[in-house]
């Protein structure tokens, strides 16, 4: 090696060189400088929860003529469509307690819209906000006892109490009681706060958004720009809806049909069909006496999607803010259902019961960091698996506690050992009576329902030639072995996870029934 000496002018020429090169002594060519914003840049997480929204009511599915959601069809072209995702149970508070502790009802015992929040859970923010994430919950709480109060794990809190209301609601926002009139529209308005709160952050932190909408919950009420513009879409009703019926002049109002469709090969059990689904169809949450005869079941359908373009719209205000502020592509966007809803099959509204179109749910999910657009998975995914997700996603481990697993590895088109069913419980309501507590698993083919506490058929289907759930083969002399093994796989699961007990608290509230209405 050769060494100069350098003095005077020279020497301080050199050092001007040397530091005008600082830079790239500072950043060796093995990390080169323009990686290092994307690699440091924060893995923000968007969950959006929308109420009652069935898992094919989109515009992409097809399934409603003439509905659009572009900023939902936009989601699934972007990035995946998860086509079998269901929830543990169809119900308001047990769902988004599963989705938020990613335990089993059973477990978190929040097992219907009264029970009181379980001392001691936690909820996934906690562990996001702990690991440096800014937190913020928007929207519908809806679970224990706590009503609108500030929850733990949130460093940003709006809501307000129980369903809320459609139309000048009242928010608590961080502990502050806040009114609106002049009929502002809440989906709107949770949008409105929600992007306020992104654009106080500091864009080089992680945040986690949970934007959880009222809509679309009954009584439909969509935004005054929506009102009409559905009122001339024909409507998909399912055959089943006709199989119970004895006077569809109550089904179909002014207008109504003068013979049920045709159901060529269909097999119909109708003797088997549970009583209880027979007596349901004359409630409150049947086609015949649906909400107290307040609506005929057209115009409940088409305001149903008239209200879900408010959602639409929130999810489109929040892709703009993404792209506006440089934040889309490292960005986890969830968009899911906390229940599906039931449009008169089997002579049914509402959800709760183990069918279709009741435990299974819209699942969208966009991040070009990790999923390929067009994106189309056919794992069972259940609601306790999201929060071990998006915890995965922020680079944690999953607490001992929590019963659903990550999926991001399916996500990223990665191979791993995974389920091939959803398990199912949903437990009796005092204020909705109609329905049993029932068990149940649900595989690629077979759906078995086991009713509790009642005097009544057991359920079997074969949802590969009997999708509609309409030819119970619980009788079925060549189904009894596999009727069998499904009822031992809903108890071990139950005995494996804790819930062979079946959780109580204090009911207080009327029943809710047309023939005993008034009583306690």
């Amino acid at each position: 090696m050769k060494y100069f000496l350098l003095s005077g002018f020279s020497t301080l020429v050199f050092i001007g060189i040397l530091t005008s090169f600082r830079p790239q002594f500072d950043n060796p060519p093995t990390r080169p400088s323009a990686a290092r914003p994307n690699a440091a840049r924060p893995k923000n997480i968007i969950y959006i929860l929308a109420d009652d929204h069935r898992y094919d009511f989109m515009g992409f599915t097809g399934k409603v003529a003439g509905l659009k959601t572009p900023n939902l069809d936009r989601l699934a072209s972007e990035g995946a469509h998860v086509r079998n995702a269901f929830v543990s149970t169809a119900l308001c508070s047990p769902s988004r307690a599963s989705i938020l502790t990613g335990q089993y009802a059973h477990t978190h015992k929040v097992v219907d819209n009264f029970a009181a929040l379980t001392p001691g859970l936690k909820f996934f923010p906690h562990y996001l906000k702990q690991a440096g994430y800014k937190t913020a919950f928007l929207g519908k709480w809806h679970m224990g006892n706590t009503d609108d109060a500030p929850q733990p794990g949130f460093d940003y809190w709006l809501s307000f109490k129980g369903q809320g209301v459609y139309y000048n609601p009242t928010f608590n926002i961080n502990g502050k009681q806040v009114s609106y009139a002049d009929s502002s529209y809440t989906s709107d308005l949770l949008t409105d706060y929600a992007l306020k709160w992104l654009s106080s952050l500091d864009k080089n932190k992680p945040f986690c958004l949970y934007l959880s909408h009222k809509a679309v919950h009954a009584e439909f009420q969509p935004a005054k720009r929506h009102r009409g513009m559905y009122r001339n879409i024909p409507i998909n009703y399912p055959q089943s809806m006709y199989f119970t019926a004895t006077d569809t002049s109550k089904i179909w109002g002014p207008k109504p049909l003068t013979q049920s469709p045709e159901t060529g090969a269909l097999k119909v059990n109708m003797a088997d069909m549970p009583a209880w689904v027979k007596n349901q169809r004359y409630s409150w949450h049947g086609v015949d006496y649906m909400y107290d005869g307040q609506i005929g079941f057209n115009d409940f359908y088409r305001q149903y999607c008239e209200t879900l373009m408010g959602v639409d719209d929130s999810v489109g205000r929040v892709l703009k803010w993404l792209e506006a502020n440089n934040q889309l592509e490292n960005t986890l966007i969830v968009y899911m259902g906390d229940n599906g809803f039931s449009f008169g099959e089997h002579g049914l509204i509402d959800k709760r019961h183990m069918y279709e179109e009741s435990m299974r749910v819209p699942l969208l999910i966009r991040c070009t960091d990790i999923i390929k657009p067009g994106t189309k998975l056919d794992q069972v995914i259940q609601n306790v698996d999201i929060a071990p997700t998006l915890m995965a996603y922020a680079g944690l481990a999953k607490p001992a506690q929590m019963q659903g697993n990550s999926f991001l590895p399916l996500l990223k088109g990665q191979t791993i050992p995974w389920r091939d069913r959803a398990f199912y419980e949903y437990y009796w309501e005092a204020d909705f009576p109609q329905t049993p507590t029932m068990f149940g698993v649900r595989t690629g083919r077979y759906k078995y329902i086991f009713n509790h506490g009642v005097w009544d058929a057991n359920e079997l289907y074969d949802l590969q030639s009997d999708p509609q759930e309409v030819n119970n083969l619980i009788r079925s002399s060549e189904h009894q072995k596999i009727a069998q093994d499904m009822r031992n796989q809903v108890f071990d699961w139950l005995e494996s996870t804790g819930g062979l007990q079946i959780p109580l608290h204090p009911i207080r509230q009327k029943r809710n029934d047309h023939r005993y209405k008034g009583t306690y």
